[in-house]
């Protein structure tokens, strides 16, 4: 027999807060997502009717057809239905979700489907395709009516994988179930479901999951446009559990209860954090240590949370920053003030490293204050006072000022990998402020170095420790002793002082990419030397066209040579450093003028030079490799 039919059928606050609304963009993709595979339903309702039909008349097979069939969810076209007398049914048309601007086929097929007890039935080999998506499955689905309508699903899904041509979603070698339990009560439907995910690969953009072993089980009601989880619990591999609640009306999430203990960050930083956390400084870690979470959002809308971080060792990759031992009791309510507790035995930032240290701070809603906060660093200590922060319009925006209580530069300089230098340096940093990524220095910060003094004025920073960081300064330099800059570096010894300007300092991920760079001997009287080592040196930097304008013959005989001034001047743009000196000569310009006897003048005759080309000489000549040609 066969029939034909033509037929239509958001401080933490803050964090919370952002959380709050990424979980909703989530939510919304989800449903764009589940949206995508509504064709299931006016299928399998094909599939049923086939079925129906069979039972109904005594036929060895039967043949449904329709040009189109019309849901709220997607049109379909040149639909094909067949079942044969042996049970395998296979239904196949052409489906465009409501979205959709184009048709792809699809089928889904089970190879038998069979009834063995009274309103049961199951599929042990069935498959769906489409483009991109190849599920294999079996099911069974048991009905009761008794006294209300009772049903039992259980979907496996057997070495499943699907993929968009969008690439951002995809799966290979997926095996899964699914078991859901649903009765129909007056007041809707009360439901227990278990999602067992044992095994495959899943890409779900921005995450992935290279393997299961995952499981959640939840309980809950439906009824109208409101879904409640009344209880869940979500056990994640390697990770721990999440304990849950929450429910959903019109599509938007209104209530949520979480609260997890314990959950292993190595495995959660990787699986779920790092994910949503590429563009930030915090891209790039390696975390061990334990932490705990709890958080609830009502009508919408976040009213407290924990965060609970025990024995916390958090690490940048790029050697950016490191704590070791971190340990914190952070909690967090809309309508509360709390105390924020947080403490950590060591670590470094930007190499330099950070002493044992404790922090208590006030947090209130979403601003944070606290009176004074003291962070030793190596053998001295940075001392913030006037610490406030607060969060508004999804950006943090805070201000501080700070002292640098003395440090060695010994210890300095080797934590930085410098050459070793003398001295102590401290400084003054009369307000800091930081909006929308941005950091800016208001007033001078004043540092104590080389027996002299260095003042940094203008100090703006964007994304101070991201990747594309850049950095923008202007530097007073006055009364710095040559003779200690000189040891330091190993250039050769010049006696003296020295002053200058670096005026519109530029880095970009801490390279300098544009600069005006005015150094020369301070004026007033003092030992003015330079030894024969530092001439050459000087004069290596010059490359091949730079030249000391003194006889060899002489220079055999003299270990050092008096100055009258020292000069040089570098203005960097586009990789090209424009050099000058004290002085314009015909032939060139000069670095430095000499006094008394012997005369020496140091002079340059290239006044561009690349500026990676002068780094690679600056390196050769500390490194005491230099080859100077002396004339």
């Amino acid at each position: 027999m066969s029939a034909t039919a033509a037929t239509a059928i958001s401080p933490p606050g803050c964090f919370l807060r952002k959380a709050v609304d990424n979980f909703r963009f989530a939510g919304r993709q989800a449903q764009n997502d589940l949206a995508a595979f509504p064709f299931f339903l006016p299928i399998f309702i094909l599939l049923l009717g086939l079925v129906l039909a069979s039972q109904a008349y005594a036929v060895s097979s039967i043949t449904i057809e329709a040009d189109s069939v019309e849901t709220p969810f997607a049109s379909l076209r040149k639909v094909h239905g067949e079942l044969n007398l042996d049970g395998a049914v296979r239904l196949q048309a052409e489906v465009k979700m409501e979205s959709d601007a184009s048709w792809q086929s699809v089928s889904l097929g089970c190879a038998q489907l069979a009834n063995p007890a009274i309103e049961e039935w199951q599929c042990e080999r069935g498959e769906f395709n489409a483009t991109g998506i190849q599920l294999p499955f079996n099911f069974s689905i048991k009905q009761s009516v008794n006294s209300s309508p009772h049903y039992q699903l259980a979907l496996n899904l057997n070495d499943a994988a699907f993929s968009n041509q969008a690439g951002t979603r995809a799966a290979e070698k997926l095996h899964a179930s699914l078991k859901l339990d649903a009765t129909h009560q007056a007041a809707g439907w009360q439901w227990q479901a278990m999602l067992d995910w044992q095994q495959g690969e899943l890409f779900w953009q921005p995450w992935y999951f290279a393997e299961g072993g995952h499981q959640l089980t939840a309980s809950g009601r439906y009824a109208g446009d409101e879904l409640a989880v009344d209880s869940a619990k979500l056990k994640l591999a390697k990770v721990g559990e999440a304990d849950m609640k929450g429910r959903w009306q019109a599509g938007q999430l209104q209530d949520l209860a979480l609260d997890a203990q314990n959950l292993e960050l190595s495995a959660l930083y990787p699986l779920l954090l790092q994910p949503v956390l590429m563009d930030s400084a915090l891209n790039k870690l390696e975390l061990a240590g334990q932490a705990s979470v709890k958080f609830e959002l009502r009508q919408g809308e976040p009213v407290s949370g924990l965060l609970s971080l025990k024995n916390v060792d958090l690490e940048d990759q790029d050697g950016r920053f490191a704590l070791y031992k971190l340990n914190s009791h952070i909690p967090w309510s809309y309508d509360e003030a709390h105390v924020v507790q947080l403490a950590y035995a060591g670590g470094h930032l930007l190499k330099i490293p950070l002493g044992e240290a404790s922090v208590l701070a006030d947090l209130n809603r979403y601003s944070l204050t606290m009176s004074q906060l003291y962070l030793p660093v190596l053998d001295g200590a940075l001392s913030l006072t006037d610490v406030s922060a607060t969060c508004a319009g999804g950006e943090w925006h805070w201000h501080l000022r700070a002292n640098l209580v003395p440090i060695s530069m010994p210890a300095l300089s080797q934590a930085l990998g410098w050459p070793r230098m003398e001295g102590k340096v401290a400084a003054a940093i009369p307000l800091v402020t930081y909006s929308g990524g941005n950091l800016t220095a208001h007033g001078d910060m004043l540092f104590q170095l080389f027996n002299g003094s260095i003042s940094v004025s203008g100090l703006g920073m964007q994304t101070p420790l991201g990747a594309a960081s850049r950095l923008q300064a202007n530097l007073e330099v006055r009364d710095l002793d040559l003779g200690d800059i000189t040891r330091t570096f190993s250039f050769g010894a010049i006696e003296g002082k020295l002053d200058g300007s670096v005026k519109g300092l530029e880095l970009s991920n801490w390279q300098p990419v544009g600069f005006d760079a005015d150094f020369h001997s301070s004026p007033g009287r003092y030992r003015k030397k330079i030894s024969q080592r530092a001439v050459e040196n000087i004069t290596a930097l010059g490359g091949a066209g730079a030249a000391a304008a003194i006889q060899r013959s002489v220079l055999r005989f003299f270990s050092e040579f008096n100055y009258e001034k020292i000069g040089w001047r570098c203005q960097l743009s586009n990789d090209v450093c424009k050099m000058s000196g004290v002085e314009y000569t015909p032939q060139g310009y000069v670095i430095v003028k000499g006094s008394g006897i012997p005369a020496i003048t140091v002079m340059g005759y290239n006044h561009n030079v690349g500026w990676s080309d002068f780094l690679s000489r600056l390196k050769r000549v500390t490194d005491g490799n230099s080859n100077p040609v002396i004339q």
